[in-house]
């Protein structure tokens, strides 16, 4: 296991035309896994519905939660996260080394956030990156989960708690690395990860500045049955 994951099964001593193949697939499959939104997809087939026309506008578990209630919210997350963790082992065993699982964790979360399936409008990417992190390494998510936990329990904020775990991701994680000692390729795409979603929440960080952000538990949508 140990010799697949630091060699992958595209290793660089092969020709460069399958190596080029491997980095697109390590783009374009992640991409179109993240499309599959989960939030969108369930909204449609079982209630007929746009999670996005509703309450943020945002095709993630915390307006699924809103909108639809708890069971939607979990398959939602159930399903976003799986995606996550196909593209990343993906990318983690295709190429050698671990960066490029960075790189089809950041693609997949892209798709997530501009899903080519549903016009480009998507949700913000927190499962998806938790889910990747987990994979790329389970020490540092659980460290960001728990920080999250802390946050939200103590301010209310979804989006405060995502935000600062989005910011110490990429710290923690140049810290206690897992696999393989930090390389330029998984710095630059662990970094974009979290930058990414501190960029999908700039409404929400806008709001939290001015006071009207909506705490979770409350100014909830009125759920459809």
């Amino acid at each position: 296991m140990a010799i697949l994951l630091q060699n992958g099964i595209i290793r660089v001593d092969h020709h460069i035309a399958l190596y080029i193949l491997g980095i697109a697939i390590c783009v374009i499959v992640p991409y179109l896994l993240g499309s599959l939104n989960f939030g969108v997809m369930i909204s449609n087939k079982k209630y007929g519905d746009d999670v996005r026309t509703h309450g943020s506008g945002n095709a993630g578990a915390t307006n699924m939660l809103r909108t639809y209630g708890k069971k939607a919210a979990a398959l939602t997350v159930l399903g976003d996260a799986l995606k996550a963790v196909v593209a990343t082992l993906l990318g983690l065993f295709l190429m050698p080394g671990d960066g490029f699982a960075y790189v089809a964790a950041f693609f997949c979360m892209l798709g997530h956030a501009f899903p080519i399936f549903f016009k480009f409008k998507g949700g913000k990417g927190v499962v998806v990156a938790a889910a990747a992190m987990l994979v790329l390494n389970p020490i540092v998510c659980i460290i960001c989960l728990l920080i999250f936990i802390v946050i939200v329990a103590f301010t209310g904020y979804v989006s405060l708690g995502s935000i600062i775990a989005a910011f110490l991701f990429p710290l923690l994680n140049y810290k206690w690395y897992i696999y393989f000692a930090p390389l330029a390729l998984k710095t630059i795409f662990c970094i974009l990860m979290g930058l990414f979603i501190i960029f999908l929440h700039r409404k929400n960080i806008v709001r939290l500045f001015n006071g009207t952000e909506n705490k979770f538990g409350k100014n909830k949508t009125e759920k459809l049955k």
